[in-house]
């Protein structure tokens, strides 16, 4: 800290003043005046870590304690990027005497690893905007004067693992439907396991798609405000992944042991799924007992109008019709009035179209039934704008290819920003921490080092004592503290 004290009494206070008179003297120019001032504390913040860590580093050098197994090897100035800037410090190089292995001890003890280069505020900076945006801007956005690659960014996200969800409330939450919306993104590949091994078919389109997957939680909704027409969802809780031919099971059973660990499933009258009915949704209602499914109304019309498209004038008649018979009538009475429909056709492609989408209804037939009749706690869906929000908008409505190992980290990494995740949180969940030494807890340093370490101190800051004033036992708190960090080494 005495470098920090010696530059602020030397440097920043004269420089502070000079802004100052500068802005008294134009009082039009506020700006500069903001922008001078920050600049200059921008600085001084660089400072302070960088002779923080120094400091550190000269405590493990002059450690009595670090003496017994480690020896000095060499001294090097390192770079670490953080949130603030880019900071240049000095660390040295040890060597284990009874191992030979050699570490930068420094670097273990603030939690860095092996040629880690950013700090984790910056990493959190830098996924808080990748997850948003692009990976290109998230290596803009992690520090204030610095950035990192784009192939940084990316490894970075593909080496994330995510914390499992194990936090139980107090309390169960006891609410009368529960609601549960699926749907999926089909976003393109850039290769499956190596570059070139996307195959042609007869049409020459390539077999780059996959499936993300996208299933959200929620107890209804609710106005935004009391006169506003926006809808917004109750307690929303986000689920996202992509389809690698496994785990599908898996992905479901996250879904009910969120709604296990939070609600009173015993006190819910009815658990809805609002969907398309894509197999990977139907084999995954088999995992949660009582759910209903109930058709996306989205797709419910888009199906309709298949049916009634050629129809011309008379097409609204002719879906009113069909939503009247899936409403209170009979499979084979809508079957009869999709025959009929046919009749209206010549082309073969046209009638296969009309084939479908009957087939499409009748196959979800009661729940399409259940989102036209809209009792029981049946409200309306909205699949297809969260598909947007949540997966569209960040991976494939612009054009940009993953790969599968890509798409499943910013997959879940969407999941867990729109669910309120901590960046900083998820990089230190990354961190292994170091088994600590015996004894780590104890304080190693003798009452004639603390008494040196004061003498030598007030030696040392001198004149700066006067203009900026210190708790005698700061620089002994901060070996007493330093201390058990050397002592797990």
């Amino acid at each position: 800290m005495l470098n920090s004290i010696r530059y602020f009494e030397e440097e920043c206070i004269n420089r502070f003043e000079k802004l100052e008179d500068q802005f008294l003297k134009h009082p039009d120019q506020l700006a500069e005046y903001v922008l001078g001032l920050t600049a200059e504390l921008h600085q001084l913040g660089l400072k302070m870590i960088q002779d923080s860590l120094e400091m550190m580093n000269r405590m493990l050098i002059e450690s009595p304690i670090r003496r017994r197994d480690w020896v000095v090897e060499a001294h090097i100035r390192k770079q670490l990027i953080t949130s603030l800037g880019t900071v240049a410090f000095k660390k040295t190089l040890f060597t284990n005497k009874h191992t030979g292995e050699s570490s930068y001890l420094i670097d273990r003890i603030l939690g860095l690893g092996k040629h880690e280069r950013m700090t984790e505020d910056a990493q959190a900076l830098l996924f808080q905007e990748a997850v948003q945006t692009s990976y290109r801007r998230g290596g803009e956005s992690c520090s204030l004067t610095a950035e990192v690659s784009r192939q940084t960014v990316k490894n970075k996200i593909h080496q994330l693992e995510f914390p499992p969800e194990k936090e139980k409330p107090c309390r169960k939450k006891e609410v009368e439907y529960l609601y549960i919306d699926a749907d999926e993104d089909h976003i393109s590949l850039q290769f499956r396991k190596e570059k070139g091994d996307l195959m042609e078919n007869e049409n020459r389109q390539k077999n780059n798609c996959l499936l993300a997957k996208l299933i959200y939680v929620y107890e209804g909704i609710e106005k935004e405000a009391p006169k506003s027409k926006r809808h917004r969802l109750v307690n929303p809780h986000y689920f996202c992944s992509v389809d690698t031919g496994k785990g599908n099971e898996e992905f479901w059973d996250e879904v009910y042991e969120y709604l296990e660990r939070r609600y009173d499933l015993k006190k819910v009258k009815k658990i809805y799924l609002n969907s398309d009915g894509g197999g990977w949704i139907r084999s995954g209602m088999k995992r949660i007992a009582g759910i209903v499914h109930v058709l996306d109304e989205f797709h419910l019309e888009k199906y309709l109008t298949r049916l009634t498209s050629h129809m011309k004038d008379s097409r609204w008649d002719a879906a009113d019709k069909l939503r009247r018979t899936i409403r209170r009538g009979t499979k084979k009475e809508f079957k009869e009035l999709a025959d009929c429909l046919k009749g209206y056709l010549k082309k073969e492609e046209n009638i296969r179209r009309i084939d479908k989408a009957a087939e499409y209804i009748l196959s979800n037939w009661t729940a399409a039934r259940l989102r036209l009749r809209h009792k029981e706690g049946v409200i309306g869906s909205s699949t297809e704008g969260h598909v947007s929000h949540v997966l569209a908008s960040r991976m494939s409505s612009r054009p940009m290819g993953w790969s599968i190992c890509g798409a499943e980290k910013m997959a879940r990494l969407r999941a867990y920003h729109l669910n309120g995740g901590d960046m900083l949180e998820l990089v230190r969940y990354q961190e292994r921490a170091l088994p600590k030494a015996a004894g780590a807890e104890e304080t190693y340093i003798t009452t004639r080092e603390i008494l040196n370490s004061e003498k030598n101190r007030h030696r040392q800051v001198g004149k700066y004592m006067e203009s900026i004033s210190h708790s005698i036992s700061l620089e002994t708190k901060k070996k007493l503290y330093f201390n058990a960090h050397i002592w797990g080494l």
